[in-house]
């Protein structure tokens, strides 16, 4: 048993939490950024609430789309754009971009005005990069370490004010927020345990993923993270494999997006 099961993470500081509604009631749309590998599960139901009573325009982005088949990609958009517009891009291979662009002007409905534009998300969806690419230079801080961000930056390009926001989230249980990549692997208390849980959740949705991945396997995790460790040279002294070396690999490669699983609607 996870000895953090249960335990809750505070995201932001209150201060940071008061910069980020600064930055979003500033905003006349808001793009809220969802990793494409199950986009349900990185959105957050209680400040689209509180968008919509604010009555802010919301632009679903789902990013990561490079690790997902197009036809999966656009089931989520039919579901998704059911309550809010949708788009999906690869910030990354800076493919959509341009559609995303002009998906803002549209929703804006302003000929001539400023528009000004909130980019909000969990920690490592990719908020940074697709600010860099509304700008087109690359200024805000980016990288695969969750929660680079700490302060506002407004970014100009043409009309568009671009407002980056530290990287938000609720309350959350551990096993949830490393599943959605917000909590440092070099944070966590057990990362065996936290890589167990994940190993798991991602069999369930792709039994295959960690053979498709790293060519090895085994029904057990703990044998699983043996062998990975053997793998990749990760021994103690005596030649023992260092399960929790293997187990920062696998929660690594899961922020980074190098095991690829996908949910369907």
């Amino acid at each position: 048993m996870n000895k953090n099961s249960g335990k809750k993470y505070v995201s932001l500081t209150r201060g940071a939490w008061k910069k980020f509604w600064r930055a979003v009631k500033e905003a006349d749309i808001v793009l809220e950024v969802l990793d494409s590998r199950d986009p349900q599960a990185f959105r957050m139901p209680s400040i689209e609430k509180r968008l919509t009573e604010l009555g802010k325009k919301v632009i679903l982005v789902i990013n990561k789309a490079d690790l997902v088949p197009r036809e999966v990609l656009e089931a989520w958009k039919k579901a998704l754009e059911k309550e809010y517009p949708t788009i999906y891009i690869s910030a990354k291979y800076r493919l959509g971009t341009g559609k995303l662009r002009k998906l803002i002007y549209k929703v804006a409905q302003k000929k001539n005005d400023i528009i000004k534009v909130a980019v909000i998300g969990y920690p490592n969806v990719g908020k940074s990069s697709i600010i860099n690419i509304l700008k087109g230079s690359h200024s805000a801080p980016t990288g695969a370490k969750p929660g680079l961000t700490r302060h506002i930056q407004i970014i100009r390009r043409g009309r568009l004010r671009v407002l980056d926001t530290p990287g938000v989230f609720p309350y959350e249980d551990a096993e949830t927020l490393v599943y959605k990549g917000a909590i440092r692997v070099e944070t966590l208390d057990d990362p065996v345990a936290h890589a167990v849980e994940l190993i798991e959740k991602l069999k369930k949705i792709k039994p295959d993923v960690l053979q498709q991945t790293y060519g090895i396997d085994d029904p057990d995790p703990m044998k699983f993270l043996e062998k990975l460790a053997l793998k990749r040279g990760k021994l103690l002294k005596g030649g023992t494999p260092d399960i929790k070396e293997a187990a920062r690999i696998v929660l690594r490669d899961w922020q980074l997006g190098k095991i690829v699983i996908y949910k369907l609607r």
